[in-house]
């Protein structure tokens, strides 16, 4: 997603989206893969950053990018800035911030940690609307970045409470752009779309995780029934950060719900 499009989005209300990355604690990891789906939505990580107050540092950037709508430009000044207060130079040697300051990286876990906070808020939006807009519209940013596999999805809708959402809730890789629209069955309707089952449609297939460790996964499988193709989230991936992440507000349930 282009600085001007993240802008837009940032420029919606993402109330449950700053709540949710204000939840998340700090995790020290090496390597990307040491903690895994579901634990990423709940703690927050910088793989090689070693150093608590550098990550610290990083989010309370990255907050303020998600409450102000800051631009990757304006983020990479921030992250520059932080560099050079912390005693980074030609001569520096600090690991950490030696790790960070890569142009791509950084452009990494700016839209990483930005499209995953405005997707979980999202979730929670429409998790708590399926009663007026039951189907779910799977949107890529249709541009030459897009993946193969995610413009395959691009427009497929399936009711909110699917199987392919388990697996599929975007973002489905690091820097993945897409999306979900809740639609409504008039617009469903309107629109022409098919609603569509992944029920009978997915399966599992061995990934490599990291070439270092040689260690394989399970990894999701949809087999487009119309197409053949056989599509899968990328590796980490394969699970819905906002079903991870998002509680439901107990307190509008009778005790009975409440326990259930």
């Amino acid at each position: 997603m282009s600085d001007v499009d993240l802008l837009y989005a940032l420029k919606l209300p993402p109330e449950m989206a700053i709540a949710y990355f204000r939840s998340k604690g700090l995790e020290i990891t090496w390597d990307w893969f040491e903690m895994w789906q579901e634990s990423q939505a709940v703690a927050f990580t910088v793989a090689k950053v070693l150093r608590l107050d550098v990550l610290q540092d990083m989010r309370d950037i990255l907050d303020k990018a998600l409450t102000d709508g800051m631009s990757f430009s304006d983020f990479q000044k921030e992250m520059r800035s932080l560099i050079s207060a912390k005693g980074w130079g030609p001569l520096g040697a600090d690991l950490d911030l030696m790790n960070v300051a890569d142009p791509w990286r950084l452009r990494t876990i700016y839209e990483t940690n930005l499209q995953t906070a405005l997707n979980v808020g999202r979730y929670a939006e429409d998790i708590q609307n399926v009663d007026d807009r039951p189907y779910w519209m799977y949107v890529a940013v249709m541009d030459s970045r897009t993946r193969p596999a995610h413009a395959a999805l691009n427009g497929k809708v399936f009711p909110y409470d699917d199987p392919f959402w388990d697996h599929f809730y975007p973002p489905n890789g690091f820097r993945c752009r897409c999306r979900v629209r809740a639609v409504t069955v008039a617009q469903a309707r309107a629109m022409g779309v098919m609603i569509e089952s992944a029920a009978g449609h997915m399966s599992t297939v061995e990934k490599l995780v990291s070439a270092k460790t040689g260690e394989l996964v399970d990894v999701a499988q949809y087999t487009d029934p119309f197409t053949g193709l056989k599509i899968s989230p990328d590796v980490g991936w394969d699970y819905n950060p906002g079903k991870a992440a998002w509680k439901p507000d107990l307190k509008r349930f009778d005790t009975d719900i409440r326990k259930l």
